[in-house]
Parts: C-alpha cells; structure tokens; sequence
C-alpha cells in the first residue's frame, strides 16, 4: 500500500453552512447521528452494515433523476450520471464487505428494511424539490461517516476491536494484499467517504450557484472492477 496517497485524505473537513437549507441539513445529520450513536454505541461493525445500506440509495436516486432531467431538457450530464452511479455501488461494496465482518441480527434486518424504505422515498422528494440540499444532506452524512470510521479505526488501534484478516471481497475490490487486516480496510473505506462527502458538496455548490470549490482527492486505491470476482 502506498501510506503517501492515504495521508491525501483529509479525514477532518467540514463545510461550513452557507444557508437556511445548508442549516437545515447539518440539522438533520446531527440528529440521525445522535440516534446512531445511541443505537449502536460503539458496535461499529453492525453500524457500518445498517447505514451503508442507507449510504447506498443517495447515488443511485441522484443519477436516476440527472439522467431524466437530462433526457428532458437533452442537455449533457456533465458526466454527473457516471459518478453518482459509481458512488452508489462503491457503498454497496462497502455493505457487502462488512456482512464479512458483523453478521446483522434479525432486528438489525428488519431496521435495515423500514429505515430503507424510509429514507429512500423522503430522499427522493428532497431531490425533487431542492437537488442542492439533498448533494447537501449527503456531504454531510459523509462527514460524519469519515468521523464514525476513524472512531473505528482508534477502537482497533486500542484494542478494543480485534484486527481480523480483511475479508477476501475487500482484498479483492481494493486490491489489497494478501496480509491485509480491518484497519486497511477501514482506512480505504474512510478514504471512500471522504471523497463522496467532497464530490457531494461540490455538487451542491454547483446547484446552489456558489463559486466557492471543495478540492476533491480521488479516492484511494484504485478499485477493481466490481462486476468481476475473485477466482
């Protein structure tokens, strides 16, 4: 691995509120955090399962709707469509990774579902009525993410989590070796996050009519092809 590009990640930027509708989602984001927090404490593995499933749905709902706006007004996407799709299934990734970490409890699966369906149909509606809140609400959500991992990664630092050998679909989608461990894991994961949190409030200042960019780090490392797996 290659420590340089991971020390790119800057795992403690926030953006500051430049609005009400920028107010009302760090809002809502402090809030969905404290009730994670009281939720699953600090049982970080079943945390990352329950809310990447969240994690997944803003991406895809986010292309769906840029590529029918596009179709209406047939107007170049401005390649939006490519990363909020590539977005959605490096979330799905980061689920499918953790399953192999912390199995969820049958209450944990039927949150999964409810909480799903929630989000899925209120985020739509944001999405409809303010596409530069939603990218909002989603910067900020990343935000937290990066803070909830390296919160995991000082639990495995301590030894308070143990550091497992990194599941084989994670190896696999991050190439990483052979020996790799969960705090690898964790860190490309964080790395992840910081970037979807940088591109996602870059997009909402884009809507929003702001000259003021967020530098975006591509993420780290390069990904396998998800669609092809390990032998």
């Amino acid at each position: 691995m290659a420590p340089s590009k991971l020390q790119l990640v800057d795992v403690i930027r926030h953006v500051e509120p430049n609005s009400v509708s920028d107010r009302v989602a760090l809002g809502f984001t402090k809030v969905l955090r404290a009730v994670a927090d009281g939720f699953f404490a600090k049982r970080y593995g079943h945390r990352a399962i329950v809310l990447e499933t969240v994690a997944a749905v803003p991406g895809m709902v986010g292309a769906s709707m840029t590529h029918l706006r596009c179709l209406r007004r047939m107007c170049d996407d401005q390649g939006w469509i490519r990363i909020l799709m590539e977005e959605a299934e490096n979330e799905r990734m980061h689920l499918m990774t953790f399953i192999e970490v912390a199995q969820p409890s049958a209450f944990e699966r039927f949150l999964i579902i409810a909480v799903q369906w929630v989000f899925y149909i209120g985020f739509f509606g944001l999405y409809l009525v303010s596409p530069a809140t939603a990218h909002r609400v989603v910067g900020y959500f990343e935000e937290e993410a990066v803070i909830s991992y390296s919160q995991y990664l000082a639990q495995i630092d301590a030894g308070h989590v143990a550091n497992i050998p990194a599941p084989a679909i994670a190896r696999h989608y991050w190439m990483l070796p052979d020996d790799a461990t969960l705090r690898d894991v964790v860190q490309v994961v964080r790395a992840d996050e910081a970037h979807h949190r940088d591109i996602n409030h870059s997009f909402a200042n884009t809507l929003a009519g702001r000259t003021e960019s967020v530098v975006v780090v591509a993420p780290y490392p390069e990904k396998a092809d998800p669609m092809r797996r390990a032998a």
